[in-house]
């Protein structure tokens, strides 16, 4: 069913080019696991550029995100819940990303483009918490650029059978999602421990 309505929607951006792989992305409800890897297929018969496709790709994944992130700044949570659906983000998600956003920071912007369950709801808690929308675009360029990058090389691989991309990444993803982990558990250690100076500092002073 999801595939009668989208795959006529990608095959008609396909016909704008780079430029329409780029305004796919803009739209949330078109998901990148469908749209990046049939691109690596169109490179693999010829039709396009490696470097050009990732760029283009990776200008739609910056762009598409800062519409829930707009969601979050102006309109605040109870519209992103009422709304959310439409982006296929759900109320857990949110509720999830919200945790993020408050334990780890504005970090969160590249860091949760690699986690599963709150890549694509955290745009809306850094729009609630007005982070800045350059810094916002800025990180969610330098996590897509990987991330597209990897999914329209494994299109290219496995050829015909691109559909089979999604379960590809996970794997190859596994890895970045240990070493993010990793480094927001240091972070975290470091932000508490900086916290238990700073009372102890504010206690001495009293």
């Amino acid at each position: 069913m999801l595939d009668a309505i989208i795959m006529p929607m990608i095959e008609f951006f396909k016909g704008l080019g780079y430029f329409g792989v780029a305004l796919a992305l803009c739209f949330e409800f078109i998901p990148a696991e469908a749209v990046l890897p049939l691109a690596g297929y169109w490179i693999s018969q010829g039709e396009y550029n490696y470097y050009l496709m990732v760029l283009a790709g990776t200008i739609g994944g910056t762009i598409g995100p800062l519409t829930l992130y707009m969601l979050g700044r102006f309109g605040g949570r109870p519209l992103a819940v009422k709304y959310g659906k439409y982006f296929l983000v759900n109320e857990k998600q949110l509720n999830a990303a919200d945790v993020f956003f408050a334990k780890y920071g504005a970090g969160v912007a590249f860091f949760a483009r690699f986690m599963p369950i709150v890549r694509t709801a955290i745009s809306v808690p850094c729009g609630m918490m007005k982070m800045s929308v350059w810094k916002f675009s800025a990180y969610t360029f330098a996590a897509m650029l990987p991330i597209t990058a990897l999914y329209v090389y494994l299109g290219i691989k496995l050829g015909e059978n691109w559909k089979q991309a999604g379960e590809l990444f996970k794997d190859y993803l596994q890895p970045f999602v240990i070493i993010i982990v990793v480094l927001l558990v240091i972070y975290g250690i470091y932000k508490y421990r900086q916290k238990l100076l700073e009372r102890k500092l504010h206690l001495k002073d009293k």
